[in-house]
């Protein structure tokens, strides 16, 4: 029996020992002759799992187009046997968990395109794993003594089918270097971005997408100390890797930077033995929160990014700008010695990597080191603008806590951008940096990053406060909360007789979701122009009346529009009576009915991805609102006359044909209404029969010309070195603006006559002259923080940011700013939503 039972190991070690294979025996073909569709690098890590002991998928989610995403596991067998404690451990490190760890075990997690068409991440994925994993390979084994390595092998798996799909239906059998053949201009909106074209590299704080909310939720639960994103820059780029170029966040612990240091010099002296090409520190900074090395960065990590030259122009093999080919093989070859330095790295320094973890948790938690120690937001005030900035603290696993009444308190007042004295309630919250995520709470309070230079690879200011356009204050001091958070708990509406009509408020982004529920539904509704008094209570401008009139023919209107207040958390105010004692009658003229909108985005080839993306995304996740996507090169085939709202995002030129924008302006003046995003308004800039301008006078645009002249000329004798920097005066950054709102027009209702915009372009329009200016800078007093060049800064005065043209029957709605920068400029919602339901109407 003892025989049998020893044959039977035998035959089992010997299947879980050679069974496995690697990347090239799995999938039949030598890594770099061609890219990997998803689904076969999904079949290869699974092939691993099922045949190596010691490998571990863990599946964490879908993306939109419903492919798995999913992290492999690998280390020790006593390590893997442990595993749970492991995790735990490091937990008990953060102060997330209660305890104290026993385990001594570095976490490496690596992550792979996370940009789609940067596909060469993940074949480079595969080679790395399977050359750890390879039982075979005893210096990976004895790397994986005192580690757990996390790997990540695609990111974006939607993104990068697009461009692998593509790429192999166009790709020649012979590897054809020539830049301009077909295979190498990749057709709009390309692989880069996730199904609704946003940059999940660029979402990681704010976690707009799915695919950002399942990796972080799982991020979590390990809380890794190291975190290195996998990429690619421009063909003509060698190789990037840390040191991280300035300005780096003043928030880096000395040892997150001398480690990026330990890997960089480690990875360069691999490079080295090849004689490749490389660049540190330069032009990839660590500053903006929401990268996959500045998230993980201020939550502790050692975070790092990876850049290789080649990107998805270059696919299996393109000439560089010097006439060498670079190939898929290189690139593999160059990002895989990366990742194997990582491990290396990870290996010699990990007792340093968990104590100065757990000491950069320790630190921080109890001596918080930037200026503003404690934040207070006011709950009074917009509380469902509130209750959205919790949710995002909540993904974040940032505490907050009630502040209790309170008084003679000092601290940045984020409305005014200076010092003030204030009061609290025990409505208003309280989120001070004691805790675990400390620097992570403090960095997206700052009202500004400290920046050591400035020029930056992205924007400089992204405070919480003004993204969510809620009333904050910043203390230098700490500032405990008196009573720990709960939430109110949400007292449904219910169906009670038959009210004349429902009221309902419109201050944040669920009220347009409310009404887009209702006008899917078919049920009308109605806005208020002028704020009226009921019953001793205030309606502004823009109320939502739900009357019976006109609603009588939907045997379940009360129940539906209960079940869609209660879906949204929303209020009903029922009332009984159209007379209202201040203010205009239901029945009155100047309260409008809303015609559904038929909603058309226009996309394709020179519109910006990234903001049609932004709009899509708004519709289709947010409102749950239908939308119409045309080709803006091919209006002249369509009939215009479905859709009475038309949306123009921001283009890299002329998204639109002369003639297809007479046929678009014929549109609007027989009532259509277009609304045109940042770079689209140079569609009607300074041109005949728009009321757009640059400037307000033919003086002032000689004023203007003969200053640029003046600049151009002290420029082109600066040292061709300093150009870049010289540049940079004439750029915006995401400088954050305080602009006045016309609260009496529909496009400002809801927004309290101001309205922080994000400003990351020069543009300056003049005040428009029979058009209304809704969103306006008034003066230079108007800036708040970030970024923007000394001389584009002085002439932001006096312009127009947000504005409404008639064009005969119709409208055109000017936003010269992208009111809702990337999904998290929460506020910049309603301002759409106005556009959309209320203009025009």
């Amino acid at each position: 029996m003892k025989k049998i039972y020893c044959l039977v190991l035998a035959l089992f070690m010997a299947i879980t020992t050679f069974a496995q294979k690697s990347p090239e025996e799995f999938l039949g073909y030598k890594m770099g002759d061609r890219f990997t569709p998803h689904h076969r690098i999904v079949d290869y890590f699974e092939h691993l799992a099922a045949s190596l002991p010691n490998v571990k998928l863990v599946y964490y989610g879908e993306t939109y187009e419903n492919r798995p995403l999913f992290i492999a596991i690998v280390s020790t067998p006593e390590n893997m046997g442990n595993l749970e404690n492991i995790r735990l451990d490091n937990l008990k490190r953060t102060g997330m968990i209660d305890g104290t760890p026993s385990t001594k075990v570095a976490l490496n997690w690596m992550q792979y395109n996370v940009h789609g068409n940067e596909a060469v991440a993940t074949e480079a994925a595969m080679t790395t794993f399977w050359q750890i994993a390879d039982p075979s390979n005893n210096q990976s084994k004895e790397w994986l003594q005192n580690q757990v390595l996390i790997l990540d092998p695609c990111a974006n798996p939607d993104g990068k089918d697009r461009y692998t799909i593509w790429y192999n239906q166009k790709q020649n059998s012979r590897l054809q270097p020539d830049p301009q053949s077909m295979e190498h201009f990749e057709p709009w909106p390309g692989g880069r971005p996730n199904h609704y074209l946003m940059d999940l590299n660029r979402d990681w704080a704010w976690q707009t997408q799915k695919e950002t909310v399942q990796r972080i939720e799982l991020y979590h639960e390990w809380m890794p100390h190291l975190f290195v994103d996998f990429n690619e820059q421009g063909i003509d780029s060698p190789f990037y890797f840390a040191p991280a170029a300035q300005p780096i966040h003043e928030q880096l612990s000395p040892f997150q930077f001398e480690f990026q240091t330990l890997y960089g010099k480690n990875t360069a002296a691999k490079f080295d033995e090849q004689g490749w090409f490389y660049f540190t520190k330069e032009r990839f900074d660590l500053l903006y929160p929401a990268y996959g090395d500045t998230w993980p960065t201020y939550n502790g990590a050692i975070g790092m990014t990876i850049e290789k030259g080649g990107s998805g122009r270059a696919g299996l093999g393109m000439l560089n700008s010097l006439g060498d080919t670079v190939t898929l093989k290189e690139r593999i070859e160059h990002q895989h010695v990366a990742g194997i330095s990582a491990v290396e790295v990870t290996a010699q320094n990990a007792a340093k990597l968990t104590d100065e973890f757990a000491n950069y948790f320790k630190s921080n938690s109890s001596s918080p080191r930037a200026k503003y120690k404690s934040f207070v937001i006011k709950g009074d005030q917009n509380p469902e603008r509130v209750n959205a900035l919790l949710e995002l603290l909540d993904k974040n696993k940032i505490q907050y806590g009630f502040a209790g009444n309170r008084s003679g308190l000092k601290g940045l007042d984020y409305s005014s951008g200076k010092s003030a004295t204030f009061s609290t309630t025990d409505k208003d919250i309280i989120v001070n940096a004691y805790q675990p995520k400390s620097v992570l709470t403090q960095v997206l309070f700052e009202p500004e990053a400290t920046l050591q230079d400035s020029i930056t690879y992205d924007i400089t200011s992204w405070a919480l406060p003004y993204s969510y356009g809620v009333q904050a204050y910043g203390l230098e001091t700490k500032l405990d909360a008196a009573k720990k958070f709960e939430k109110t708990a949400f007292k449904a509406n219910s169906v009670d007789g038959n009210p004349l009509a429902y009221l309902v408020s419109w201050n944040a982004t669920k009220h347009p979701q409310f009404l887009a529920a209702l006008l899917n539904e078919k049920i009308r509704v109605r806005f208020a122009e002028y704020s009226f008094e009921m019953e001793g209570k205030i309606y502004p401008s823009g109320t939502l009346i739900i009357h019976r009139n006109g609603n009588q023919y939907l045997s379940d209107y009360d129940q539906k529009v209960v079940s869609a207040a209660n879906k949204f958390e929303i209020n009903l105010n029922p009332t009984n009576t159209a007379y209202v004692d201040k203010g205009k009658d239901f029945g009155s003229s100047d309260v409008k009915a809303i015609v559904a909108p038929k909603v058309a985005l226009l996309g394709g080839d020179a519109v910006s991805s990234l903001n049609f993306g932004e709009l899509w995304y708004f519709f289709e996740q947010e409102l749950d609102y239908p939308i119409s996507i045309l080709d803006a090169n091919n209006l002249a085939r369509f009939d215009l006359s479905k859709y009475n709202v038309i949306l123009m995002p921001s283009s890299r030129g002329g998204s639109i044909s002369e003639n297809n924008i007479k046929k678009v302006m014929e549109w609007v003046k027989a009532g259509g209404k277009l609304i045109a995003f940042e770079n689209a308004l140079n569609t009607f800039a300074d041109k005949d029969g728009f009321d757009l301008s640059r400037y307000d006078t033919e003086e002032e645009k000689k004023a203007a010309e003969k200053e640029e002249k003046e600049i151009q000329n002290v420029e082109r004798l600066e040292p061709y070195q300093e150009r870049e920097r010289m540049g940079i005066s004439t750029s915006a950054a995401g400088a954050i603006y305080e602009l006045k709102i016309d609260e009496s027009h529909p496009l400002g209702f809801g927004l309290g006559g101001k309205f922080y915009t994000l400003k990351n372009n020069d543009s300056r329009y003049a005040y428009l002259d029979k058009g209304v200016n809704v969103g306006i800078i008034p003066n230079n007093e108007a800036y708040r923080f970030g970024y923007i060049g000394n001389k584009i800064k002085p002439k932001m005065a006096q312009s127009m940011v947000y504005g409404v043209e008639n064009q005969g029957r119709g409208q055109i709605v000017y936003m010269a700013d992208n009111p809702m920068f990337r999904s998290f400029w929460e506020s910049g919602k309603l301002l759409i939503s106005n556009a959309v339901f209320f203009v025009g109407q």
